[in-house]
């Protein structure tokens, strides 16, 4: 993303105006204006003040990912799918609602190793879809070279990404406790609108629990919802299915539980 559209998207985040941000970086509103717009650029002197300020670092300003490897792309580096290649029921209940028997467009985000992503795409779907792990991307396109079908497949982070073109359906599984509670609200909005009218979406989240302890995989950012927070946020959608459970896993090698709200919604207006 060009740097107007990330300071936007970050001064949006914080719930800051245009007018606040330029006060806290001593500039007029017309400026940020122009930054946000892509008219005009920020001096270079000014991006550390302007990082700290986002809270946010200056390679995210300038749309650069630091190189690291990522904990997931560590569970990634192997010969064997981690989370299998068994399609998540959502995709079966998609299916259901919303058969291919015309071309669908479906977002899924946070794709992991693409096994989802790959049987949508095999049973006739249109499907674009996006991680954060280089490892997880490398190997959905082989599993989509594998079964001969085609995922366009892109690197991105969650919390950056804002979609821009419209979908049929979007679906997420296991990937929604890494947004922020601060920003949740902004980015389903953003996907909402990303929806064509009667387009669905399909997702799940981790719940907090005080009687489910932590899972032992779990990273520095795992933001758990509340439960029904997810459902709240499509009070306005048509809701097909709103159910939450808990259920024992055993990604990693070790045993344990999950707190998790399910849902399906769709757009009616």
């Amino acid at each position: 993303m060009k740097i107007g559209t990330v300071i936007m998207n970050k001064r949006k985040a914080l719930g800051y105006t245009q007018q606040t941000l330029a006060d806290k970086l001593n500039v007029s509103f017309q400026a940020v204006s122009k930054w946000e717009n892509g008219t005009n650029y920020p001096e270079m002197e000014m991006l550390p003040m302007i990082a700290s300020v986002l809270d946010t670092s200056i390679d995210s300003l300038l749309g650069y990912k630091p190189f690291m490897v990522s904990d997931y792309d560590k569970r990634y580096d192997t010969a064997d799918y981690y989370w299998g290649i068994t399609p998540n029921n959502l995709c079966y209940e998609i299916m259901k609602l919303r058969p291919p028997i015309k071309p669908l467009k479906v977002l899924d985000i946070g794709c992991g190793e693409g096994k989802d992503a790959v049987f949508l795409a095999r049973n006739g779907y249109i499907v674009t879809a996006f991680d954060l792990s280089e490892a997880g991307i490398e190997k959905g396109k082989k599993l989509a070279e594998k079964w001969n079908t085609h995922v366009d497949f892109f690197k991105a982070d969650i919390t950056d990404f804002r979609a821009t073109k419209y979908y049929d359906i979007i679906f997420s599984s296991g990937v929604f406790h890494m947004i922020k509670p601060e920003i949740r609200k902004e980015i389903t909005a953003n996907l909402k609108e990303c929806t064509n009218k009667n387009g669905i979406h399909a997702i799940n989240v981790f719940v907090e629990k005080p009687f489910v302890s932590e899972p032992p995989d779990k990273d520095a950012n795992w933001f758990r919802w509340n439960s029904g927070e997810l459902f709240m946020l499509y009070y306005d959608w048509k809701l097909h299915k709103t159910e939450e459970i808990i259920f024992d896993c055993n990604s990693g090698g070790i045993p344990h539980q999950h707190c998790m709200d399910i849902m399906i919604a769709e757009r009616v207006k």
